[in-house]
C-alpha cells in the first residue's frame, strides 16, 4: 500500500508519524515540521483518498490504520510516536489498541472518540453533497464553522489555507472519507497503555473541551491541554502553542 501513498520525511532521530483528519492532507502539519524535525524524524503522509494519495479499496478507519502501518513498514520503523488530528485521532486510538507494540506515544489534536450518533447523518449528507456539487460549498462551511472568531477576524491567511486545502480534495475521496468517519466505532481507549497527550481549542465545535475531557478521563495517565482562541484547525490556528506542547511532550516520553 505504501507505494500508493504520498509520504514526506523530514529530519532524523526518533520517528514521529503525523496523521491528518477529514479534509486535510499532510500539509495540516506544515507548521509543526520545522519544530519537530529539529529533534525527530518527522514522517507525514496523505491518507488514502486525500490529497495526493489514491483512493484504495478500503477507505475506512481500519484501512487508514493499515495505511499508517504500511508507511512505518516502508521506512523500516518498528515503533513511533504517533500524532493525529481530528479523524486522524480516531485512527491513532484504534492503532494504539490494535498494535500497542508499534506506538511509543500518542498525541491527539482536536480529538474525537467517535462521531456522536446525531452527527453521523450529517457526515453522510456531506458525502452526498461532495459528490453532487463538489467542494466549494463544503469548503466555505468548514471555514466558517471550524475556525475560531479570532482566526476569522485576525488570521485571514489561516482561513484561506483551510479553504484551499479543502478545495484541492478529490470530491469522491472526500466523500468516502466522510463515510468512513460516519461509520467509525469508538476504540477501547481504556486499553491504551502508552503516554497520551490530548490538545483541543476552547472554540473547537468538533472536539469541544467537555467531550475531550471525557475522552481523556478514559485514557489511563493521559494529559490534556486546552488552547484559547482556537477552533478545530488547531495546527494552523495556534501553531506555536501546539509545537511547544508537542515538543515538550515528546521529550518527556523519549
Amino acid at each position: 500500500m505504501a507505494q500508493h501513498l504520498a509520504v514526506e520525511v523530514h529530519g532524523a532521530g526518533d520517528p514521529v508519524i503525523l496523521v491528518h483528519g477529514l479534509g486535510g492532507t499532510s500539509n495540516m502539519f506544515t507548521p509543526q515540521v520545522g519544530a519537530l524535525s529539529r529533534f525527530f524524524q518527522c514522517v507525514r503522509f496523505d491518507l488514502p483518498g486525500s490529497g495526493r494519495s489514491a483512493i484504495n479499496d478500503d477507505v475506512s478507519i481500519s484501512g487508514f490504520a493499515d495505511a499508517v502501518m504500511a508507511v512505518l513498514d516502508s521506512r523500516g520503523i518498528e515503533r513511533a510516536h504517533v500524532v493525529g488530528h481530528s479523524l486522524g485521532t480516531v485512527v491513532c486510538q484504534h492503532l494504539a489498541v490494535r498494535q500497542p507494540e508499534r506506538v511509543r506515544s500518542l498525541a491527539l489534536i482536536g480529538p474525537l472518540h467517535a462521531p456522536p450518533e446525531a452527527a453521523r447523518p450529517a457526515l453522510r449528507d456531506r458525502a452526498a453533497k461532495a459528490r453532487a456539487e463538489g467542494m466549494v460549498g463544503i469548503a466555505d462551511a468548514v471555514v466558517q464553522g471550524g475556525t475560531s472568531a479570532d482566526t476569522k477576524a485576525n488570521r485571514p491567511e489561516v482561513a484561506a489555507f483551510v479553504r484551499e486545502i479543502l478545495m484541492r480534495q478529490d470530491p469522491e475521496g472526500y466523500a468516502r472519507t466522510c463515510e468512513a468517519l460516519a461509520a467509525a466505532e469508538p476504540a477501547d481507549v481504556a486499553r491504551i497503555a502508552c503516554p497520551t497527550l490530548l490538545i483541543t481549542g476552547d472554540e473547537d465545535g468538533t472536539a469541544p473541551p467537555p467531550a475531550v475531557r471525557a475522552l481523556a478521563s478514559k485514557i489511563p495517565g493521559s494529559s490534556l491541554r486546552i488552547l484559547d482562541r482556537c477552533g478545530h484547525w488547531t495546527t494552523f490556528e495556534r501553531p506555536a502553542a501546539v509545537n511547544e506542547a508537542l515538543v515538550n511532550f515528546l521529550f518527556s516520553v523519549a
